[in-house]
């Protein structure tokens, strides 16, 4: 068989003490604020809720985010289909 390389990053989520949280596998941050951060991951829509949430470290090119703060949730929403960037996010999100 032939061996397929894809250009999808690896999703890792690791939680310390429901106080910091490091993310890999991050294709964009849709919206933050400090009590829900909303990503957009290799396994789909991420929201996180909690309270003093803060971004504390962000690398997109490299997929990667950091947040700290008392987190409560982490809530997954698959994406049906391929993500379309002309896509709104609302039309994403309500899919």
């Amino acid at each position: 068989m032939e061996d397929i390389k894809t250009d999808a990053r690896t999703h890792k989520l690791t939680l310390s003490n429901r106080k910091v949280c490091s993310i890999n596998g991050v294709n964009d941050v849709l919206s933050f604020d400090i009590h829900e951060i909303l990503l957009e991951t290799e396994q789909g829509m991420l929201m996180l809720k909690g309270e003093n949430l803060h971004v504390s470290r962000l690398t997109l090119d490299r997929g990667e985010v950091d947040v700290d703060g008392k987190i409560d949730s982490l809530t997954y929403s698959d994406l049906t289909g391929p993500v379309h960037k002309a896509e709104s996010f609302l039309g994403r999100l309500f899919r």
